[in-house]
């Protein structure tokens, strides 16, 4: 008999985590997702899952989210972990309070539910984990100061993870997506994509969908960018 995955969503109420949550059903996963706003428990249940409406900045409300979708399920294949904006300014300008806002937003965001989760994937001996971060990783933008910084510590932590549990086939990437039609619009960030247009939240959704697949097994401890070409390291 087949066993049925389960993907947990977290911050997955709109924008790329909603995108997410709807191909990984498409895909025939059980969804449970958490948001702030309540759009993802109206997600979750036009998708026939479960959802919970809370933050990923407090631990009791990422345990709910975990306890149910284990009551429910019995298990947890997949976590996707997305976020929202943190704070904006010159690098010089922002403060103390700002940089521990732009940690709990851009980093303590994964951090969290991965050490509420994981234990269960461990026993399963296999689950893939999925962080949305930013194609600015390689090279910062002061655009956007704390998201660089601390996506960078993102990707130091997604390497020491995998590192430790790639023999429990317990697998963690994150995947980097440059301008995303979720974010405003504008011609000069257009025109700086080489492939000149914006990337949808569908095919940040997509490249998800694959590496929560068993055609992903082998892909652990990487940075995936889906960015039209912007950044172009090595």
């Amino acid at each position: 008999m087949s066993v049925e995955k389960v993907a947990v969503v977290v911050a997955g109420g709109s924008g790329m985590g909603a995108a997410a949550a709807k191909r990984l059903a498409t895909d025939g996963f059980k969804i449970a997702i958490l948001s702030s706003s309540g759009k993802g428990e109206a997600l979750a249940k036009e998708l026939g899952g479960l959802g919970v409406t809370g933050s990923n900045q407090s631990n009791d409300d990422l345990q709910r989210l975990v306890d149910l979708t284990l009551d429910r399920y019995g298990r947890i294949d997949v976590l996707v972990n997305s976020g929202g904006h943190g704070p904006r300014a010159p690098i010089l300008e922002i403060t103390d309070e700002q940089w521990h806002t732009g940690m709990d937003v851009y980093l303590l965001n994964v951090i969290r539910p991965v050490r509420i989760v994981a234990p269960q994937m461990v026993k399963q001996k296999g689950g893939a984990i999925i962080n949305i971060s930013t194609a600015w990783v390689v090279e910062p933008s002061p655009m956007f100061p704390t998201s660089a910084v601390f996506r960078a510590g993102l990707a130091a932590y997604t390497k020491i993870f995998s590192n430790t549990y790639a023999s429990d086939n317990v697998r963690m990437n994150n995947v980097l997506p440059g301008w995303i039609d979720s974010l405003p619009t504008t011609d000069e960030r257009r025109d700086s994509v080489p492939m000149q247009r914006y990337g949808t939240s569908e095919e940040i959704a997509a490249t998800i969908a694959f590496l929560a697949s068993e055609g992903a097994g082998y892909i652990t401890g990487q940075n995936i960018r889906v960015d039209g070409g912007i950044i172009r390291a090595i």
